[in-house]
């Protein structure tokens, strides 16, 4: 009898093993920290996210009870909790907990668990924690009671809507954003009574609500928190997260005054609904991410995408199945616009992680171009490379934000024109350029005449205006390759490179004339206004930047002594006493 033939896997089980290489690997480089707990209570697994959460180097976690994770005020809850989840009294939770760092601080998180079963018994094989970072959001909230303007705003901006129960007068108040969630307008008539309400709350739900506000009314608890489902204006239902807290109470205990919060978390319990099992809730994780994901298979083809990669790219995830990922991933360099290389390509043929030191630009399938900053890795079964996940980030805002932060850094914010430190940094090259170069090139230094008389007489803003106006002359009378800059505040300096005296001589002559030319008028009066400049030759045996500008300095002293609106050249081989000449 020969021995038995060793069958192929069907294609069903390798597109399973395929998918949970996959979903082990996005797991693992998620941005949703995520971590196993046996039917003890003890981690046995958790992702790098996780680790970095807590401070933990991964080989740290193993072993880990929830009284070690749980900051102690939260622990008897959490192993309650856990406790009931592997008796089967309940088959999930949320909740807000402080979680504790290895440094020894806490940190919040919302923790979303559920049970893992075993499909032929039932039996619970561990529990799957998804905690998710909310500690800037609690401190926020915190903070934001000592200021009802800035606590309002909060609220709006996380679309939490405000309700305030007066029970001394029957009346009762809701924001704009509590009337948006049930698709009322802002000025919409409400029935606030307990009776109105309740005919828009579910029927499943109203005992249960009932049984609070009671408990409530007699003391037993004075803030609650619960979720429930009310009827939509249009006639759906929305999942309601409702927080609120007697904040004045009678003479009798009774309460007087409830404020409170609400929610729309109905996508949540949609996302719960879809977390039927552990395949779906690491789609849901990885669908929910800041981040662009799209995952390869071996030759570079695509296989999945997420939404946000489907907005970035340009493609539908449909679409984009079975593609080249260069044709749906199109990257260029920033600063040339060549073909930025192919970070999938990259790690597949390395076998390792390849991260771009550099951010490119993404070229959607519309046009539109998107900073990103991006990385591929590896998905490796049984140690052979099976494809890859390339992740990337849009960061065109804060590229934006940087390119303003420079511009600003180097240019003058009334005038437009590059400022002082642009203008010394230009300098400094243009003498190093002609020293090493054997060029000349020409500096000249400008200051308006009688401007005084017009800050003095029409104001500031009057002078701010001209300012502007002798701006654009002066860059209109300069050649295209010329530097002209805003060094003080009546004071400018231009830069002529390959430029010889008398050239410079020229463009300073014809930009003295067209200042000479404005007629500046202001409350029934017209100023005339004028300039002075003075040239000093930049070229391989001049002395320091610094010292140019002084001597073009001097030129320009020198033409007003003379009587302004003229040109006077700095004359290095004179005396010290003669060494400006006028130049009419």
């Amino acid at each position: 009898m020969g021995a038995p033939v060793e069958q192929e896997p069907s294609d069903k089980v390798v597109r399973f093993r395929q998918s949970a290489a996959l979903l082990r690997q996005l797991t693992e480089h998620a941005a949703v920290p995520t971590f196993l707990v046996n039917n003890n209570g003890d981690v046995f697994y958790a992702n790098a996210a996780f680790c970095r959460l807590l401070g933990y180097e991964p080989d740290e976690v193993t072993g880990l009870g929830i009284g070690d994770i749980v900051c102690r005020s939260d622990a008897t809850d959490a192993r309650e909790q856990v406790a009931q989840l592997a008796s089967g009294e309940i088959d999930g939770y949320r909740a807000e907990r402080r979680y504790l760092r290895k440094s020894g601080g806490t940190v919040w998180v919302s923790a979303n668990a559920s049970v893992l079963r075993d499909e032929r018994t039932g039996r619970p094989l561990y529990l799957i924690v998804q905690a998710l970072d909310i500690d800037r959001q609690k401190k926020a909230e915190a903070a934001l009671v000592e200021s009802e303007s800035r606590w309002n705003f909060a609220l709006e901006s996380a679309r939490q809507g405000v309700w305030d129960h007066d029970n001394r007068n029957q009346r009762a108040f809701f924001s704009r954003v509590w009337r948006q969630l049930r698709g009322f307008d802002a000025d919409e008539e409400v029935d606030g009574s307990p009776e109105g309400w309740m005919q828009r709350v579910h029927p499943d739900d109203r005992e249960r609500i009932l049984d609070i506000i009671r408990r409530q009314a007699t003391g037993e608890i004075s803030a609650h928190e619960y979720e429930y489902r009310e009827r939509h204006k249009d006639g759906h239902w929305i999942w309601i997260l409702s927080r609120g807290k007697v904040i004045e109470r009678g003479t009798d205990g009774r309460p007087l005054r409830v404020l409170g919060t609400d929610t729309d978390i109905t996508h949540l319990k949609e996302v719960e609904a879809e977390l039927a099992g552990e395949k779906e809730r690491f789609r849901v994780a990885l669908e929910s991410i800041g981040d662009g994901v799209v995952s390869t298979d071996a030759g570079g083809l695509v296989t999945f995408m997420n939404p946000i990669a489907e907005h970035l790219t340009g493609w539908r995830a449909a679409d984009a199945r079975g593609k080249p990922l260069t044709q749906v991933f199109t990257a260029v360099a920033d600063d040339t616009g060549e073909p930025a290389a192919d970070p999938v390509a990259a790690c597949l043929a390395r076998g390792d992680l390849f991260r771009r030191e550099s951010d490119v630009l993404l070229v959607s399938r519309t046009g539109e171009r998107h900073d990103i900053r991006d990385s591929a890795a590896p998905l490796k079964r049984d140690g052979e490379v099976i494809g890859a996940v390339l992740v990337f980030h849009d960061v065109t805002a804060s590229r934006a934000l940087q390119r303003e932060l420079a511009h600003s850094a180097m240019h003058d914010p009334l005038t437009g024109l590059p400022n002082r430190a642009a203008f010394d940094s230009a300098l400094q090259n243009a003498s190093e350029q002609a020293r090493r170069e054997l060029r000349e090139h020409a500096l000249c230094f400008l200051d308006v005449d009688r401007f005084k008389a017009v800050n003095d007489r029409a104001g500031h803003a009057a002078g701010d205006e001209l300012l502007q106006e002798i701006a654009r002359v002066i860059r209109r009378g300069c050649r295209a390759h010329d530097i002209a800059a805003r060094i003080g505040g009546d004071e400018f300096a231009l830069l002529l490179p390959d430029c010889s005296l008398i050239g410079g001589r020229r463009v300073a002559e014809g930009i003295i004339e067209a200042i000479a030319s404005l007629r500046f008028s202001r409350y029934d009066k017209t100023h005339e206004i004028g300039a002075s400049v003075g040239i000093t030759p930049i070229t391989s045996t001049s002395p320091s930047p610094e010292t140019l500008m002084s001597q073009a300095d001097a030129a320009c002293y020198a033409a007003k002594e003379k009587g302004r609106n003229q040109v006077a050249l700095y004359d290095e081989n004179t005396d010290a006493s003669e060494r400006v000449d006028l130049i009419a």
